[in-house]
C-alpha cells in the first residue's frame, strides 16, 4: 500500500518521504508544486490542503498518511473536510505533525488553538493516529537569523542567554517514519524536544563554528525583536516567540531523547544541525 506524505518538499516532510523509501514503503509525495524527478522512487502529486477537492486523487489507493498541522496561521485549512476526505478514501492511519503548544491549557494563542482543533478532528475521524508535538524547530533559527548573518554577520537578540532545546527536523522525521512503519504507536502523542538546553548565544556560536568565523551578537529591545521575527513569521508567532525568550532568560528548558529511544537513531544535536545547514548561512 501507499503512504501519502503531505508537505513533501518541506523541512520535515522531505525527510519523512526519504525515510519511508529507505524502509521499503511506496511513497506518494504531495505538495502544491511537486518536485517531479528530484527524488527517485517518489510518486510526486500536486494537491492542496486548502482545496479538499484536490485531495481525492492524491489519497486514492493509499492507506496511511503524514499530515502537518497548522504551521502557517495565515493559511489554515479545513481539517474536518480533510479528515472526511481521507477516511472516505480509505486512509486508516495518520501521523500528524502538531505542536507542543497544545499542552499548555492556558495558551489561547492562535497556534495552539488551531493545532488543538486539528488533533480533535483527527481523533473524531476514526483513523488510527499518532501525534508528534515538537517544541522549537532548529530550522526556526535559520528563518530568524540567516539573512542577518549572510548580510551583516550579526544576530540581533533581546535575550542572548534565553534557553531553548531546538529539535532537528531529521529527529522528527525519523519518529514519523517509525510510527508509520512499526506497530505500537497508535493513539500515542509524543512530545519532542532537542537533547540539549542551549542559550541562543550558544546556538549562534555553533553556527559560527560551522561557518568558521565568529558571529557578532547585538542586543535589541523586545519590540525590535518582534519586528525582526515578524518579517518572516505571523505577528502572533513573533509575539509568542519573544515572550518565550523572555520567560526562558537564563532558565534551562525541558529536553528529550524520545526520538532516540523510539527510533534507535542517535540524538541529533544543534551543532550537527548547524553543520547540516551551513550553506544556508553563507
Amino acid at each position: 500500500m501507499v503512504t501519502v506524505v503531505f508537505g513533501a518538499r518541506g523541512n520535515v516532510g522531505r525527510h519523512v518521504a526519504d525515510g519511508l523509501l529507505a524502509a521499503g514503503e511506496q511513497v506518494r509525495a504531495v505538495s502544491r508544486t511537486p518536485a517531479v524527478g528530484l527524488t527517485p522512487g517518489w510518486e510526486a502529486v500536486a494537491a492542496d490542503l486548502d482545496r479538499p477537492e484536490t485531495l481525492t486523487a492524491a489519497l486514492d489507493g493509499a492507506d496511511k498518511m503524514f499530515l502537518y498541522g497548522m504551521l502557517d496561521p495565515q493559511n489554515p485549512y479545513d481539517v474536518e473536510k480533510v479528515a472526511a476526505t481521507a477516511t472516505a478514501a480509505g486512509i486508516r492511519q495518520v501521523v500528524l505533525l502538531s505542536s507542543v503548544s497544545v499542552l499548555n491549557p492556558d495558551a489561547d494563542h492562535l497556534v495552539p488553538r488551531l493545532n488543538r482543533t486539528i488533533e480533535q478532528a483527527i481523533q473524531r475521524s476514526g483513523m488510527d493516529w499518532t501525534f508528534l508535538r515538537p517544541g522549537t524547530f532548529a530550522t526556526n533559527t535559520r528563518t530568524w537569523w540567516a539573512e542577518m548573518i549572510r548580510t551583516d554577520n550579526v544576530v540581533r537578540l533581546p535575550y542572548p542567554l534565553a534557553q531553548s532545546a531546538p529539535v532537528h527536523e531529521k529527529a522528527i522525521a525519523a519518529l514519523a517514519v517509525t510510527a508509520l512503519t512499526e506497530p505500537g504507536h497508535s493513539h500515542q502523542a509524543y512530545t519532542i524536544y532537542g537533547a540539549e538546553s542551549l542559550t541562543l548565544q550558544q546556538q549562534v556560536e555553533y553556527i559560527g563554528e560551522a561557518l568558521g568565523r565568529r558571529i557578532r551578537i547585538e542586543h535589541v529591545s523586545d519590540e525590535q525583536a518582534r519586528a525582526d521575527v515578524g518579517r518572516t513569521m505571523h505577528p502572533a508567532l513573533a509575539e509568542a516567540i519573544v515572550s518565550q525568550w523572555a520567560a526562558a532568560n537564563g532558565v534551562p528548558v525541558p529536553t528529550s531523547v524520545i526520538a532516540e529511544k523510539i527510533t534507535g537513531t542517535p540524538a541529533h544535536t544543534y551543532a550537527q544541525w548547524a553543520v547540516d545547514h551551513v550553506d544556508d548561512f553563507r
